[in-house]
């Protein structure tokens, strides 16, 4: 899709704006209710939707099926991200009512450094079009990867601060508490960052990480920049929200990592597809509607089988518990018990 330097910038003074007044409604540190965050999630999601409608009615049909595409394909990547989140807010004991700005700003860095990593993927592109063979068995490698871990049951739980980080700690120093919404403080002369700075840096920085396989696997729905960047800003934008709505669902998610695996595993071999066709190979390419249909049945069966196995894993606990519970005296043990074994 042609885009004209005029629609670039009047996309992101849209996102800006609605990022501004996102920000101005819940600029007063609070504990984000069920309630907020379903209206917000449903609010970026309508949002996210009607840019879709947006591209097929004043761009193409193509064009709006690709950014669908990217677009569930990121939020669904974007869903892995809230575990290291939940790790990074509990290592800092961030306080609930500073966790929305934390993830905020956090999310505004890591748009930031994600359209670094998109302007750089699509001059790639551009310029080698060899790169879709590396893009492709890298995503068929993590896809991989992902699965040993998952059936391995490797499950993170802890998260270690990056060098980039751990540098900027140590050149301006870090508070040993918040001082509420601030960011930087005095102490001995000194201006130093507080642990809300620190956070923020972490969330946005982690982010990066994840880029490193969300950005290929976007760019193997779609080469077009602006799609791949408006979808990556309509996931990110919504994450916020996302992370307060499903924070206590994230565990019940058990086979999640099958499901991206899947995900990423299929765009990989489309990549490759890809690049075998601008080789000159005459081979089938896999078309956008395909694309779609494949990705939403699998996160479709993901969530259904995740929550099946587990309730079940719930119920043989509890079974578990009740078993245990049932064969010793205790605190369960009635004043009747008690006086018949005296007796």
């Amino acid at each position: 899709m042609d885009v004209s330097l005029t629609l670039w910038v009047l996309t992101i003074l849209g996102l800006s704006a609605l990022i501004g007044a996102d920000f101005f409604i819940g600029r007063k540190p609070h504990d984000v209710s069920i309630k907020e965050a379903g209206i917000w999630t449903i609010v970026w999601i309508v949002l996210a939707v009607l840019f879709g409608i947006g591209l097929a009615v004043f761009g193409t049909s193509q064009a709006s099926g690709e950014f669908f595409a990217g677009f569930i394909t990121e939020k669904s990547l974007s869903v892995d991200n809230l575990f290291v989140f939940v790790l990074i807010m509990a290592k800092f004991s961030v306080p609930s009512h500073l966790q929305q700005r934390v993830l905020l700003i956090g999310v505004l860095i890591a748009l930031v450094l994600r359209a670094i990593f998109i302007a750089a993927g699509a001059a790639i592109i551009a310029n080698f079009s060899w790169v879709f063979y590396i893009f492709g068995a890298f995503l068929i490698y993590t896809a991989w990867k992902l699965v040993q871990e998952a059936r391995a049951g490797d499950e993170e739980d802890d998260w270690e601060e990056n060098r980039l980080l751990k540098s900027v700690e140590k050149k301006f120093g870090v508070a040993d508490q918040y001082h509420g919404t601030k960011l930087f403080i005095q102490k001995n002369g000194k201006r130093i960052m507080t642990p809300l700075m620190v956070v923020m840096l972490a969330i946005g920085t982690t982010d990066v990480l994840f880029a490193l396989d969300s950005i290929p696997a976007i760019f193997g729905l779609t080469q077009d920049p602006y799609i791949v960047f408006t979808a990556n800003a309509f996931a990110l934008m919504g994450l916020r929200q996302l992370y307060f709505l499903i924070g206590g669902l994230l565990k019940k998610l058990v086979h999640l990592s099958y499901g991206l695996s899947v995900i990423l595993g299929f765009i990989g071999v489309k990549l490759v597809l890809h690049a075998l066709h601008e080789s000159g190979v005459s081979v089938p390419e896999i078309s956008i509607p395909f694309s779609l249909s494949v990705i939403g049945g699998v996160l479709v069966i993901t969530t259904i089988t995740s929550l099946i196995a587990s309730k079940k894993q719930a119920q043989r606990e509890a079974a578990e518990a009740a078993e245990s519970g049932d064969g010793g005296e205790g605190p369960g043990d009635t004043p009747k018990d008690k006086d018949s074994v005296e007796a």
